[in-house]
């Protein structure tokens, strides 16, 4: 087997706005691996609030480089098994598992559904985020849009903004990405008609849920909060929904194993993306069939998409028809 990586950049086709702040591009560390002329492919991105730095993963890449490369094919949850002993961070570790998965099933001709025996007939739509800015700005562009399903970035809990989202007869999330305050929760989940945005994420900064009750009407949606699987039990009183990212909790295979215990313990879940291209994008596909909600459309924002597999059109996902996860590099 053979390791190749390289940093990329991907551009925003417009500036993006979050409560953490503006950007117009991101860099996104690329890892191909390779066997007998045939490649798997796999990504994670610097994201400025996770506080990743890319070329301090290109240095442990190379520390590593012969081991992955001395390593036999076996089966990806055993190949998992060895990256998770070489004490990995979990964004390089995802980008790893991802191509890996790539890798075997391009090797063993099928795709990742069929390797996992996973439901191929009814895939969950996804949802496009509208990014923060003035509130007709953000309706104007939910109606003008041909996507179902919305999520709505917001900074603060701005009531008659809110009011004016409820009126609209839209499938629409929030996201504050930790900007609510105490108050705004509790006003929020003693507030019926808050049912009818689909979820609310990540209302509070890291480890500040407690003021949050998982029985009230706002449909709480951890992302932050929720990291890895030893994330669910201490969550349970407090939110009703998480949201799984590939490269927060480590990759497919951990993903998977996430799913099945969160599914045990009554949650509903989300796979969820970052900016990312189609590499990342055509992974998180593969378990959108497992899911109740999907928010995928990081490749659908960006300008310079570099690969191209599994997509999202207008909120569909289209599964590719090739091996592993469907990923090919554009020429």
């Amino acid at each position: 087997m053979r390791v190749n990586f390289a940093i990329k950049q991907l551009q925003l086709k417009e500036t993006f706005s979050i409560a953490y702040g503006n950007y117009n591009k991101r860099e996104v560390l690329f890892i191909e691996l390779s066997h007998h002329h045939i490649r798997g492919y796999g990504e994670c991105v610097a994201i400025d609030y996770y506080q990743i730095n890319l070329q301090s993963f290109i240095i442990k890449l190379k520390n590593i480089q012969s081991k992955i490369e001395n390593h036999e094919i076996v089966d990806p949850k055993d190949f998992f098994k060895f990256l998770r002993s070489l004490n990995l961070h979990p964004f390089l570790l995802s980008a790893l598992d991802c191509a890996y998965w790539d890798l075997f099933g391009k090797l063993e001709n099928k795709n990742f559904i069929e390797l996992n025996h996973l439901p191929s007939n009814v895939f969950v739509e996804s949802s496009i985020t509208i990014s923060i800015g003035k509130i007709q700005d953000q309706i104007e562009r939910i109606e003008r849009s041909s996507w179902k399903k919305f999520k709505v970035k917001c900074k603060g809990l701005h009531k008659n903004e809110l009011e004016k989202l409820l009126k609209l007869d839209q499938n629409i999330a929030l996201d504050s990405n930790a900007s609510f305050t105490n108050e705004d929760c509790l006003w929020l989940q003693e507030n019926r008609a808050v049912q009818k945005f689909s979820y609310i994420e990540q209302p509070r900064p890291i480890d500040h849920f407690k003021i949050l009750k998982k029985e009230a009407y706002a449909n709480w949606m951890a992302d932050e909060d929720c990291q890895n699987m030893d994330s669910l039990e201490e969550l349970i009183p407090y939110y009703k929904s998480i949201n799984i990212k590939l490269m927060k909790c480590g990759g497919l295979t951990p993903a998977l194993e996430m799913i099945n215990k969160a599914r045990e313990l009554n949650y509903k879940i989300m796979i969820g993306c970052m900016t990312e291209s189609s590499v990342g994008i055509s992974a998180g596909c593969v378990l959108t069939s497992i899911v109740d909600y999907v928010d995928l459309d990081g490749a659908n924002l960006i300008s310079n998409d570099y690969a191209r597999g599994n997509f999202i059109d207008n909120g569909r996902i289209v599964m590719s028809e090739n091996p592993g996860l469907g990923i090919e590099l554009k020429l």
